[in-house]
This record gives structure tokens, sequence and C-alpha cells, in this order.
């Protein structure tokens, strides 16, 4: 067939082309046309973004769960990008920020709106170029990345019944957890609200004696239940004052955790310092952080052993593997934090997998319907990893029907 006759079969539709060839010709030409954000009301209120494209592809991504996210997507940012290549992605991420200035663009709200467009951006991407967005960031380290499962709250703490009956149900949990995280800050309160325990005080940070008994007690229960090689972390939201957290932390040293995580407040990294250089227990910290500049003292400064990136957070999945290869100069490794939907949980996992010296990634608060909202070749984790997908963008669909289900109220499909 001669080059004018095969051209013009191809026009008329007569010859089809494989889906890589098909996009080639669109490199260049391709304009985001709209930008849509809907919140599914999960364990959280996700805020879904969606870009579509005059090519009719579009992508899906999720910023941070959190009220005004939505509204400055569409009121802020979408002007920014309507009209742009999408192929641009870095670019559109920093023209959001700079424009962004008097929002408050180094950090909160804004950065969390930015970051859930540029998670889109990356699976309209791999869309039009017909290749996994993890291929995007220079390629998998890993297939595979690890998974853990965050436990909430059990009570009552000094229960050793309750801890057994709480590891017992998540270790039936359809996927094969290999590692959990638990509570080390569930101090109980007297039913009347009024009434604390003695030596507490709702805007202190100090942890009793009794407290300290307590959190060890429930630790050493949790690894006699686990066994000698199950790794579990324990997390104490940013309770506590230096030296109690490293009064903590040397109290549970023996039962090996992988981490104690946020042991002092976010905002003061010398702080974090003086309890990482004082104790064997590694420190994990960093999903109350944003962008590279954000996490840029506390890793200079050592101030912890991981860093714990909120990918859909700190500003998506480039700005979040430029956290990671700041911090891997120092060799400090990489773990993510993450309440998110399947969708921000499969995007993060392609940012993870991209990252050298990544070791685990968070699965939050679990409803029976997470996985259900997505379609997506096979269970998302099993046997404790989630494996990426060879598909373009991030492999994955919503499930129409279980999202309008879980709207959140006033919210349309699309909106």
């Amino acid at each position: 067939m001669r080059r004018r006759e095969f051209l013009h079969s191809l026009a008329a539709g007569a010859i089809a082309l494989p889906l890589h060839l098909k996009a080639a010709p669109l490199l260049g030409k391709v304009k985001v046309t709209d930008v849509k954000c809907m919140i599914i009301r999960g364990t959280w209120d996700w805020n879904l973004v969606k870009i579509e494209t005059d090519a009719g592809i579009s992508g899906i991504g999720e910023a941070y769960w959190g009220p005004g996210v939505k509204d400055l997507i569409l009121k802020q940012l979408k002007p920014l990008i309507i009209g742009e290549d999408p192929l641009n992605v870095d670019k559109l991420y920093t023209k959001m920020l700079m424009r962004s200035a008097g929002a408050g663009a180094i950090g909160g709200v804004t950065v969390t709106a930015a970051s859930g467009i540029e998670i889109a951006l990356w699976d309209l991407a791999g869309k039009l170029l017909n290749t996994p967005a993890v291929n995007l960031l220079g390629g998998k380290f890993r297939d595979k990345v690890r998974f853990y499962r965050t436990l909430q709250t059990i009570n009552p703490i000094d229960s050793r019944a309750a801890y057994k009956e709480t590891i017992a149900k998540a270790r039936e949990e359809k996927f094969g957890w290999n590692a959990f995280k638990f509570q080390g800050d569930g101090i109980p309160l007297a039913a009347d609200p009024a009434f604390q325990e003695v030596g507490h005080d709702a805007y202190n940070r100090n942890l009793t004696a009794k407290d300290l008994r307590r959190i060890t007690q429930g630790m050493e229960w949790v690894r006699e239940e686990l066994g000698p090689d199950f790794d579990f972390a324990v997390e104490a939201h940013w309770r506590y004052d230096t030296r109690d957290a490293i009064k903590m932390a040397k109290a549970i040293e023996h039962v090996k955790p992988m981490w104690l995580e946020d042991p002092v407040p976010p905002d003061n990294v010398e702080a974090m310092a003086r309890v990482t250089h004082a104790v064997e227990v590694p420190i994990c910290t960093g999903e109350n952080l944003y962008t590279k500049q954000g996490f840029r003292k506390l890793i200079e400064l050592q101030a912890c052993d991981a860093v714990h990136i909120d990918i859909p957070k700190s500003g998506g999945l480039l700005e979040s593997k430029r956290i990671h290869d700041h911090a891997d100069m120092y060799y400090i490794w990489s773990a993510a934090h993450n309440p998110a939907s399947p969708v921000g949980t499969i995007a993060s996992a392609h940012a993870a997998a991209s990252m050298r010296n990544f070791r685990i990634h968070e699965l939050a608060k679990y409803i029976d319907w997470w996985q259900d909202l997505i379609v997506y070749d096979g269970p998302i984790i099993k046997d404790g990893y989630l494996t990426i997908s060879n598909k373009p963008g991030y492999g994955l669909s919503l499930n129409e029907d279980v999202a309008r289900r879980h709207l959140a109220p006033d919210e349309t499909w699309w909106g």
C-alpha cells in the first residue's frame, strides 16, 4: 500500500493503529479543556480530581482529604491550566504554586489542591504516552510496594483480650498484612469529659508513670501476639514533649518496633532531632510537611530516621520523589503516610515504586467497600503488597455505581 493510500485508509478508520502509535501524532497538540472535582465520603471526605482534554482522554487523581480543597481546585487552579499541554506536568505544578503565592503556596490546602491536579496529570500523561505513570518518574525500582495497616486505638487499653481480638480481626482481612501500626497515644479519659485522669491536662504534653506502663505493656502484648519477626510501628500523633518522647522510645525499645512515629510536634525540627539522636528506636515523621523545602531542614539536621511523606498532600508524585532523593543523600529512608481512597493510594504507590530507598506504604482506616471504588486488575493489595499495573497511567477507572452511592452530601457525579 502506497503512503497516500495508507493515510487515506487511516483517516477513514479502515486501519486501526496501536494506542502508542495513535497517541504519538497528538503529542504537543493536546490541550486541557476542563478540570473537575467531586467529594466521595469514605473514611474521610476524599477529593477526587479529573482532567479532561480535547483528545477525549482524561486522567484522574486525588488531593488530600479535607474542606476547602475543591473550591481551590475549581476557582483558583483550574483557570491556570485550561488550554495548556497536559504533558508539561512539572511546569503546570510550578505555575499553579507561583500564581497562588498570596494563598499560601508553600504549604497547606493550596499545595494539597495543586498536588491533586498534578497526580491527575500523571495519569493523563501515562495514557497519552501509553505507559504506566511510574515510567514517567524514571521507572521502577520494584514491581510491588509493601504496605502496612494502621489499627485504631485499642480499648480498653489495659485489656490483653482487646489487643488479641483486634490483631486477630486485622490478620483475617483479605489483604494478607505482614506489617501493622498501633496507637501509642490512646490514653483513656473518664466518661465525664470535664474530668481527666490524675496528671493529665488537655493542653499539656506529658506522659505519667501510669501512661508509660500501659503503653509499654500494650506494645509487649502486640509483640507476643505477632511473634518475633512481624513488623509493627507505634504512632504518637505529635503528643509529647521531648523528654517524655525519649522516655517512651526507651520504654518500648525492647519490643523492636519498626519506628516511633511523630513523637513531638512537627514544627520544631531541632526538638525532633533531640529525640532522634537520643534513642535507639527509629523515628519516622513528615506527614505534616509540604514540598521539598518543608522537608529540607528535617533532612539536613538528620532529625529523623525515615521521612513519612503524604504524597497527595506534600506536593504530588514528582515533588515527593524529590523529597526522597534529598533524604537518600543522608541515607534516610522513605515511607508513605496515606489516608487516601484507592485512587490516591495507587498513584502514591507509583511514586513509591520509583524511589530507590522506599520501604513501606500505609493504608489507614479501612472500610468494606474501599477497593470496590475502582476497577483494577485483580486485588489492589495481596499478601501485603500492591503490584504496579502495566496499563497506561495508573491502570484504574472509577466504579461509577459505587462512587455515586458514596458521594458526600450535595455532591454530584463529577459535579
